[in-house]
């Protein structure tokens, strides 16, 4: 499950509570936050595809074994 950016949520990812942090080109603060599971990488190609466009992701693994997954997209044709 994808849980949007909120004050709340930046203190959760803080305490170590999600595996990924979601983050976009161009932008600071993070996207949004998540598990990284199987369920969540299908969740942003859907979300991906009601606007439109194909995403690609940047993987980064941090030494606390956490990730930070930024996202890319591009418009699709049509």
């Amino acid at each position: 499950m994808i849980h949007p950016w909120s004050n709340a949520t930046q203190t959760r990812w803080d305490k170590g509570e999600f595996k990924v942090q979601l983050m976009t080109t161009g932008s600071t603060r993070p996207m949004g936050f998540c598990d990284g599971s199987a369920a969540d990488l299908a969740e942003l190609e859907r979300m991906a595809e009601q606007e439109n466009a194909s995403v690609e992701i940047d993987k980064k693994v941090l030494k606390t074994g956490r990730e930070i997954w930024t996202l890319k997209s591009s418009a699709g044709e049509g």
